[in-house]
């Protein structure tokens, strides 16, 4: 049920902002928002998260998105070593944020548990993304040096949106 909720509140955010009318470009996830956009999708996180904080919005909607489009085991039917893809997002350091990447076994008896810091002072804010039409899932890749930093399930809107709320939290925590 709690999916459920997560994908009809991201689908009534991005209606209410009017983001759904133009293809997203998988480079530039937030290049399509001008000034007034920007601050109608920001000021529509911090409703839906009922904070003030664009911080906090952005990081419950960064990790909402992660939940709702978790690369589960269901999601690989055929594929030999099936497993759950879990991520969350946690704030560090200034300017520094945590990625916890939990992966369980198909059978759920096997867990690994990655963490990882990502410094973001000085690197460009702007995540790319890649779904590979042969693939199950989509890779976002890291700021800092290209390499792949989560995958999701194969969802275009779900990774476009994720990147555009990772870019826009990573601009935010590059304030200090």
């Amino acid at each position: 049920m709690q999916l459920r909720l997560t994908r009809n509140l991201i689908a009534g955010l991005l209606l209410a902002g009017g983001l759904l009318a133009g293809p997203l470009s998988a480079a530039e996830p937030a290049a399509v928002l001008s000034g007034a956009e920007q601050e109608r999708y920001l000021s529509e996180l911090k409703r839906l998260y009922l904070t003030q904080d664009e911080r906090q919005a952005l990081l419950a909607h960064s990790n909402g998105l992660l939940e709702t489009y978790a690369l589960s085991a269901a999601y690989q039917v055929g594929q030999a070593q099936r497993q759950d893809l879990r991520y969350q997002l946690r704030l560090g350091a200034p300017g520094e944020l945590l990625l916890r990447e939990e992966t369980r076994g198909a059978q759920g008896s096997d867990l690994a548990v990655r963490n990882q810091r990502l410094a973001l002072f000085g690197v460009d804010p702007f995540i790319r993304y890649d779904c590979p039409p042969a693939g199950i899932s989509c890779v976002l890749f890291s700021p800092a040096d290209g390499s792949p930093l989560l995958s999701i399930v194969r969802d275009h809107r779900g990774a476009a949106e994720l990147a555009k709320a990772l870019s826009f939290l990573i601009r935010n925590l590059q304030k200090g």
